[in-house]
């Protein structure tokens, strides 16, 4: 089949990928909106300092850390499918968080909405470039599915603190089951039908190896980041993930149904984006992170008035996603990248000298504008680059290792950025010390970012736009 072409049509585009953004917003709306009911939570459940950051560790190591198979299954047993298992996955542990009274309860909802983030992220992806022709079609479907995820961080900044202070912690886990029971009750009529299951070319000892590997990896840099490297668990996982990446690769190489055939990478477009997706989590996932410390520790804001200042950089990335679209009509998918990555170290530039003691949301404002539009721009030709010239039976397979290459790079970026941080400022103000600290941080985050120019520059230039704007689909929810 050839790659341009789409595995499956849907006969209403415009519904379908309202229920695919709709999939992206629940895994974006899960990254935050948990952040806000942490103390409150600490305090009911039972959870020591040292223990709650379990609660955030618990999602991120599953769900990196199964991604690559999530992909590869949605590939063998269909994409319907594992988009209606992501859903069931995410109202069963949701349920399960709200009732939760013990701290392994809770860590194990956690824990398998993790999970439900790995089965569901590379299908929806999938769905999206396969239901959408390669081209101007698929390119103005990303754009949504985008501004989904953008509106999703922000939607759990702000929801995260309404719920829990009118209805408790337990809210922002019972606000997933309506939205998932939708979602899975909509995709049967919305998504098109899988044909017959192939799972029996599952490489299983790549699946087990190249599992165990990323979500060791994942573990060792999250859980490091918090207790120290030289805890013995931190450096016993640290040397399994590399035994077992390193045996992943050998057996990729030699096996004849291999998990993630190498042989992908020879697309020139999907290694290059891949490598661009690693520098974008190494580095500008870890911007809303300090942006939050920065409104919280040293302006002092609430958890509300924190939600409200997310409106400001919301409302650029998404400004950038409907930018990235007109660019990459344009000027082609590279040039696009290149322009993002280089407004992302701008930006960088403009926010770092406003995080001071003495600033304010206007202080940093014109930072937060310019980074925001160069990760609005970045975010959503990355994932395009990802997606172009994969045949459509590997598309799921393609998109969980674009994601997971993200939660690789959030996780060591994030460690490392934290690390840079905190480095060398002991000794001075509270509020003095923290913005220092993301000083520092964020010019070293523009820095690493510009790096990503030169994989970009790996991308094929310009071409001609298969797909004519006569033949886009109207993805309007009434068509």
């Amino acid at each position: 089949m050839s790659a341009t072409q789409p595995l499956a049509r849907s006969r209403r585009p415009g519904w379908s990928l309202a229920l695919l953004a709709l999939g992206h917003l629940i895994i974006s709306l899960d990254f935050t909106i948990i952040y806000v009911a942490l103390p409150d939570i600490a305090a009911e459940v039972g959870f020591t300092p040292h223990t709650l950051q379990w609660v955030i560790t618990a999602y991120a190591v599953l769900y990196g850390g199964f991604l690559l198979f999530g992909g590869r299954l949605s590939d063998l047993v269909g994409r319907r499918r594992m988009f209606v298992l992501g859903m069931v996955l995410y109202g069963v542990a949701s349920v399960l968080g709200g009732l939760a009274t013990a701290p392994t309860v809770l860590l194990a909802a956690r824990a398998l909405q993790g999970l439900a983030g790995a089965v569901l992220f590379p299908a929806v992806l999938a769905l999206v470039n396969t239901t959408f022709a390669e081209g101007r079609q698929r390119n103005r479907a990303l754009t949504i599915w985008a501004m989904a995820g953008a509106g999703g961080l922000t939607a759990g900044a702000l929801a995260g603190g309404v719920l829990t202070q009118a209805l408790g912690w337990q809210a922002v886990f019972y606000v997933n089951v309506p939205l998932a029971a939708i979602g899975a009750v909509a995709a049967f009529s919305l998504l098109p039908p899988d044909g017959s299951a192939t799972g029996g070319g599952i490489d299983v000892p790549g699946a087990l190896t190249g599992t165990a590997g990323v979500t060791l990896l994942i573990f060792a840099v999250a859980h490091g980041s918090e207790v120290g490297w030289a805890r013995t668990e931190v450096i016993v996982a640290a040397v399994l993930a590399v035994v077992l990446l390193t045996t992943f690769l050998r057996l990729q190489a030699r096996g004849r149904t291999p998990l993630m055939p190498l042989r992908l990478f020879r697309n020139r477009a999907l290694s290059g984006a891949v490598v661009v997706i690693l520098v974008f989590g190494l580095a500008m996932q870890a911007v809303p992170y300090f942006l939050t410390l920065y409104f919280q520790n040293v302006l002092g804001f609430s958890a509300l008035e924190t939600g409200l200042a997310f409106l400001g950089p919301t409302l650029s990335i998404t400004t950038g996603n409907l930018l990235s679209e007109r660019l990459i009509h344009r000027l082609g998918t590279r040039n696009t990248l290149i322009i993002g990555i280089v407004a992302n170290a701008v930006g960088a530039v403009l926010l770092a000298p406003g995080m001071h003691a003495q600033g304010s949301f206007l202080t940093v404002l014109a930072g937060v504008v310019v980074i925001g539009l160069g990760m609005g721009i970045t975010y959503e030709a990355m994932w395009i680059a990802a997606g172009t010239g994969v045949s459509a039976d590997e598309q799921g397979l393609a998109s969980g290792v674009a994601s997971t290459a993200l939660q690789v790079g959030t996780a060591v970026g994030l460690a490392v950025l934290v690390a840079v941080a905190n480095h060398g400022i002991e000794g001075q103000a509270v509020a003095a010390t923290a913005a220092e600290g993301m000083r520092v941080a964020v010019y070293v985050l523009g820095a690493v970012m510009l790096t990503a120019v030169l994989a970009a520059l790996r991308l094929p230039g310009p071409r001609a736009q298969l797909v004519s704007d006569q033949d886009g689909a109207d993805l309007s929810p009434t068509s």
